[in-house]
Parts: C-alpha cells; sequence; structure tokens
C-alpha cells in the first residue's frame, strides 16, 4: 500500500466518525425535541420512534462503512418522519415538534455530507439529497406557514456546514500528513548526520589508538620498544584495517584495546552482514540469499568480500537503484556470490578496457586465490556479476 493509500485511508476513516458523531448527537437531540410533551400527538410520536431507530442504526454503520447505500434510508426515514410530524398532526404540532424537524433536517441528516465530498461521483450525491431533502421538506410544511421559512433557512445552512467540514477534513489531513513527513525526513537527516560526526569521531579515536602510535614509533626508530613487539603491533594494525575494510565497526575494550578476528578461517556469514550493515549506512539496501554460514580460508575469504564489495560500490556509484541482491551459493569446491541489480545496465563492449575497477579490485583479486568472476549486463537491463572462489 502507497503512502497516498494510506492517507485516503486515515482521511476517510476521520470523514466517517465525524459524520456519525455529529449525525447521531443531531439524531437524539431532534428525537429529545420530539419527545417533549405536547410536540406531538401520542400516535404520531410512536410512528416517528423506529424511523429514528433506522436513522441511528444507519449513521453508525456509516461511521466504519464507505458505502453510500447507508445515507439512502436515512433520507427515506427522515422525510418520513418530516410527513408525519407536518401531515398527519399539522394542528397538533407544537414549536418543539417544529425544532425536531428542524434538528432533523438541518443537522442530522446532513450529517451525510460530510462523507461525500472526496470524490465527483459522491459530490453528485450530495446535491441530490440536499435538493431531495429541501424540496420535500419545503413541500410537506407548506401546512406550517410560520415555521417554513426559518426551517427552510436552516436546512441550508446546515448543508452548507457539513459540506464546508467534508472539505476541510479532505484537505486537512493530507497537509498534515505532509507535514508530518517533512518532519520525519527532517529528523532522520539529523540523526543519520549525527551518526556520521559520532563514526568520524570514532574512526578519528581508533586510528589515533592503533595505527598513528605505530606509525610514531616507526618514524622515531622504534625507540625503546623491541623488534618483536613491534612486529606484533602491527599485525595487530593491519588486521584491524583489514576489517575496516570489509565495513566492521571494532569497539574498544578500553583504551588502545579493540577486538579482532584472530582465528584463520572465519565464518562467512557474520563477515556478510558487516558488508551488508557498510552499505546501509551509504543508501544501498542489499539483501542476501542463499547460504548462511561457509567457512573459507582467510586468504580466500579476504579477496571474495572485498570484490564483492567492489561490486556492490559499482551498484551503488551507476546503476541509479538503491538496493542490490546478493545470493550465496555452495558446493563440494566451491562458493558462488551473485550480485544483481535493476538498474539502468550497460553494454558490455562500451566499458573502457583502461578502467582498473572491475578489472583488478575484482577479477584479479579472484585470480590470485583462484577464483573468477563473470559479468552480465544490457543497457535498461541491470547487471549480474558471478563471484567464484575455491573452498
Amino acid at each position: 500500500m502507497t503512502a497516498m493509500d494510506l492517507i485516503a485511508k486515515e482521511r476517510d476513516r476521520l470523514l466517517q466518525r465525524t459524520a456519525r458523531v455529529y449525525g447521531l448527537s443531531f439524531t437524539v437531540v431532534s428525537l429529545l425535541c420530539l419527545a417533549i410533551p405536547g410536540a406531538v400527538d401520542m400516535a404520531s410520536f410512536f410512528v416517528c420512534l423506529p424511523l429514528y431507530l433506522i436513522i441511528a442504526l444507519c449513521q453508525y454503520r456509516i461511521g466504519s462503512s464507505r458505502s453510500m447505500l447507508w445515507a439512502v434510508p436515512i433520507l427515506i426515514a427522515g422525510l418520513g418522519i418530516v410527513g408525519v410530524v407536518a401531515l398527519l398532526a399539522p394542528e397538533g404540532t407544537s414549536e418543539a415538534g417544529v425544532s425536531a424537524v428542524a434538528q432533523l433536517t438541518a443537522a442530522s441528516m446532513a450529517s451525510i455530507a460530510i462523507v461525500l465530498t472526496t470524490d465527483l461521483r459522491r459530490r453528485l450525491f450530495l446535491a441530490l439529497a440536499f435538493v431531495l431533502t429541501l424540496g420535500l421538506t419545503t413541500f410537506l410544511l407548506l401546512p406550517l406557514e410560520a415555521a417554513l421559512g426559518r426551517t427552510v433557512s436552516l436546512i441550508v445552512l446546515g448543508w452548507v456546514l457539513t459540506t464546508i467540514i467534508g472539505f476541510w477534513i479532505s484537505a486537512g489531513v493530507p497537509q498534515a500528513a505532509r507535514r508530518i513527513a517533512s518532519i520525519g525526513r527532517a529528523h532522520r537527516a539529523e540523526r543519520q548526520a549525527s551518526e556520521t560526526e559520532a563514526q568520524r569521531r570514532q574512526g578519528a579515536r581508533l586510528l589515533h589508538d592503533t595505527v598513528l602510535a605505530t606509525l610514531t614509533l616507526l618514524a622515531h626508530s622504534g625507540v625503546g620498544v623491541a623488534p618483536e613487539a613491534m612486529r606484533q603491533q602491527a599485525a595487530d594494525d593491519a588486521r584491524l584495517l583489514r576489517q575496516l575494510r570489509l565495513g566492521a565497526t571494532p569497539a574498544p575494550q578500553q583504551s588502545g584495546d579493540y577486538n579482532l578476528e584472530s582465528s584463520d578461517d572465519t565464518v562467512l556469514g557474520t563477515t556478510l552482514e558487516s558488508v551488508k550493515q557498510r552499505f546501509g549506512r551509504m543508501g544501498l539496501e542489499v539483501s542476501w540469499h542463499g547460504t548462511g554460514q561457509v567457512l573459507l580460508p582467510s586468504d580466500v575469504l579476504d579477496a571474495f568480500l572485498l570484490a564483492l564489495a567492489e561490486c556492490l560500490e559499482n551498484v551503488r556509484r551507476h546503476s541509479g537503484v538503491t538496493e542490490a541482491h546478493v545470493t550465496i551459493t555452495e558446493d563440494e569446491t566451491m562458493v558462488r556470490a551473485m550480485v544483481t541489480d535493476s538498474g539502468v545496465g550497460f553494454t558490455l563492449d562500451d566499458v573502457d578496457s583502461a578502467r582498473l575497477g572491475f578489472k583488478e579490485s575484482v577479477v584479479a583479486r579472484l585470480k590470485e586465490v583462484g577464483g573468477k568472476a563473470r559479468l552480465f549486463s544490457a543497457p535498461g537491463s541491470g547487471t549480474t556479476v558471478v563471484l567464484e572462489v575455491p573452498r
């Protein structure tokens, strides 16, 4: 469901509930006016009572249903009440009875206008309902000349008011939704900026605690540090840089002490998640499919992941889309990754042979560990890269 569909759904729900509350409120007021002793004779009151119940039931259903058919019984029952009050007991109708008719026709029945403002078909139905209510009420109240002018004026005013309420809600809900979305975008932008700044600070501290400290020692010829300690520190820094290139964000236990992967065999699933998170932070959503856990030797894993990252970087920079799919499969001898996108694609023959990105960072890197890469693309059909490395 699109954002516009959600906004329309919320708008309709608000219109329906407003029409329910508005209509039921004035239906109760009209019934109470008619129940005042002397408003009409008892026979007329008991004839009108089930008609009020029909109106109330339909108004309740309008609050949860978009069907216009619930408005038809309201119009019929409402005009029936007007006919009973005006025709069956014209001489016995008091001021309270006339007020009940006015409340009914100008407010209770007019409540349907609130839900009939969203499209042309409903607006035509609204115009027909208004003309029918005004015309038949005027005809039925002709015997009550003293109350005719006031009641007709109230009907016009009531229907215009409810129509304005309907149009105001219909226009206001999308505007409010757009403002909320704008606030949400501003919040996300601010949060992203804060996260970027925090990552920059963390990266600066990380380099200061490790690589820069080692380079400083080397610049001073390692004075005061044993050669073996220097080699160990440089090896630790190399492993740290490897993790950073693969998208990991090592967290310090204490100043200068970072968690590092030291085993010769690394689980592929955990490092794939690091690559996914890295590109997610850069705006490329990566969906993984297939094998979740694969063990590879450290050098093969490095080449595999760095080639995969280069392919995803090409998707991010050149495809024109924000989503890529990576499918990992394996057999007894090979691990394969298929990187696909639905972007603009390109003609393979048009790629400049002097460009080293794919040739060196993907093909040559995999070839060094006994793997290979295949590229498939066409203009407008996206791009697929298949990477293979031995187990």
